[in-house]
């Protein structure tokens, strides 16, 4: 069983994603290293925002935080979706547990140069709570989800095991 604390933003980005591909995730199945689609998202990370610091909460790591305490996050994809939010928002919770009173997070979207800035709003904190105990029960279930419409898969480093015959 996975403790609260060993709830990531990678936990967190699966968990809106597909609940499955976070299933075998969380049991060590990672076919993201042989991945062309993770492997452009290491390239875009690699090469853009070099002055970027990570910091590491453990098993959560953001690619920046600020001196003004805004949480940066680079992202390979083209447009913003839920699971950037929730795991900019799953950043931000962690950092105030250590008592960083984080001001939000910035979204950085360089394919398209695009920037989404979310100010911390009040709720994120129960929200966070939320999704980690979501993902614990997702974790905790016995068999793994269903899979997806094939359609939502494409581009999914875990295609190939839960599309073959």
């Amino acid at each position: 069983m996975i403790s609260e604390q060993d709830v990531g933003g990678v936990h967190i980005k699966y968990l809106y994603h597909c609940p499955r591909q976070l299933w075998l995730f969380a049991r060590g199945f990672r076919p993201e290293a042989t991945s062309a689609t993770v492997q452009l998202g290491e390239a875009v990370h690699d090469t853009s925002y070099r002055r970027a610091h990570p910091v590491d909460l453990g098993s959560a790591r953001l690619d920046d935080l600020d001196g003004n305490l805004w949480v940066h996050e680079t992202k390979s994809s083209s447009r913003p979706s839920p699971a950037d939010e929730a795991q900019a928002i799953h950043y931000c919770y962690r950092l105030r547990l250590v008592g960083v009173d984080t001001q939000g997070a910035i979204l950085r979207y360089p394919k398209t140069r695009r920037t989404q800035r979310m100010p911390y709003e009040p709720d994120w904190d129960e929200r966070a709570r939320t999704d980690i105990a979501n993902v614990r029960t997702t974790v905790a279930q016995p068999l793994s989800p269903p899979r997806p419409a094939r359609t939502r898969c494409r581009g999914c480093s875990y295609f190939d095991y839960c599309w073959s015959q």
